[in-house]
């Protein structure tokens, strides 16, 4: 059962002010699309009245920072059973959007990329995983009993990531007032929505592609990686195992961190250790001992295959100064020294502003 919320005015005595029902859950959904946050702190609105394909809409729909989806569905006039039952029809549809129409569906809704709005939300790049995982939220001005039993029944014995939230609408004067009460614990029904669980909603992989950090260090040079065609990253094998997905024709969209991308190129050598890398400099071969290095401790723990830098040569097909990074909200980063490169935002924006036509998906 959810708690009670009172509300007292304490200045000038206390006095408690009295709730009455929202005037109209059109209000109160209107109320929820200027600021979601009211509902929650963690959600993003992809948008209202969205139709499914069995020629229903959905009151509303978003998405969470881990990319998984909410559907918010208004009680309004109907009765409880239908509601949930509604809700739950909505479900059956929504586990089954794949990456691409969650995308469709936020820019028909908002004229812009969802990208760019997750990147403004949440500070994060979006992630490469959407609608992993989905919940129900029953939204109403009250919460009546019949309702309540029915969420707990599906909740409690079937583990139905479903929730109900209400709220009360206080006026004193020109003052209002809206309060919000849980019917469950939001933890718990987040919990519940790992049994929802549907695969393969990543966003598709154009099987070439990936992004490369290129962190610069006293041991590692931007300008080197230029001058001599390369990327490299050591320090640890957590640090450089990533590089051995890069094979010979793969494109790698270059980034400093912390400042953005500098530069794209195929690969045309696998990873090595780098004292087996051999660059050629004129109509010579030369070891990376032989060359003339901004770097000047590249060869650290050269016998240590743990630690040692690794190499992987590359073609830059356009690079600019690390001064001239390119960088936005909502482009893909990442921690890994390389990893697959699945967004076609990503991929658009960066080859766009190199001047480089997009690869086909």
């Amino acid at each position: 059962m959810p708690i009670e919320v009172g509300v007292w005015k304490v200045n000038d005595g206390i006095k408690k002010i009295s709730f009455s029902p929202i005037e109209s859950e059109r209000k109160l959904e209107d109320i929820l699309v200027k600021d979601l946050s009211i509902l929650s702190e963690n959600l993003l609105l992809i948008g209202r009245q969205i139709q499914t394909e069995f020629g229903k809409f959905i009151d509303m729909l978003a998405v969470d920072e881990e990319g998984n989806l909410h559907i918010i569905e208004l009680k309004k006039h109907r009765a409880p059973r239908e509601v949930v039952a509604q809700a739950i029809d909505y479900a059956t549809w929504v586990q089954n959007l794949s990456y691409e129409q969650i995308l469709n569906i936020y820019e028909d809704k908002n004229n812009r990329p969802l990208e760019e709005a997750f990147a403004e939300k949440f500070d994060d790049s979006l992630p490469d995983k959407l609608n992993d995982s989905h919940q129900i939220t029953i939204v109403s001005a009250q919460l009546d009993s019949e309702t309540e039993r029915i969420i707990n029944y599906l909740s409690n014995n079937f583990d139905v990531p479903i929730n109900a939230v209400f709220f009360r609408y206080f006026e004193e004067g020109e003052q209002q007032f809206i309060t919000r009460s849980w019917l469950l614990d939001p933890n718990e029904i987040e919990e519940k929505s790992s049994n929802t669980k549907v695969e393969n909603k990543k966003e598709k992989w154009n099987k070439q592609d990936f992004v490369v950090n290129f962190e610069e260090k006293p041991h590692r040079k931007w300008e080197d990686a230029v001058n001599y065609g390369f990327i490299s990253a050591g320090g640890g094998r957590w640090y450089s195992r990533t590089l051995s997905q890069l094979f010979i024709g793969a494109r790698v969209f270059c980034m400093i961190p912390k400042k953005g991308y500098v530069g794209i190129g195929k690969v045309v050598e696998t990873v090595k250790p780098i004292k087996d890398v051999k660059f050629k400099v004129g109509k010579e071969e030369k070891s990376v001992g032989d060359l003339v290095l901004k770097a000047q401790n590249m060869l650290h723990d050269i016998d240590d295959s743990e630690i040692c830098e690794y190499v992987v040569k590359v073609e830059w097909l356009k690079h600019v100064p690390k001064e001239e990074a390119y960088w936005e909200k909502g482009l893909k980063a990442n921690q890994n020294s390389a990893y697959k490169l699945r967004s076609q935002y990503t991929i658009e924006k960066v080859s766009e502003f190199f001047g480089l036509e997009t690869v086909e998906k």
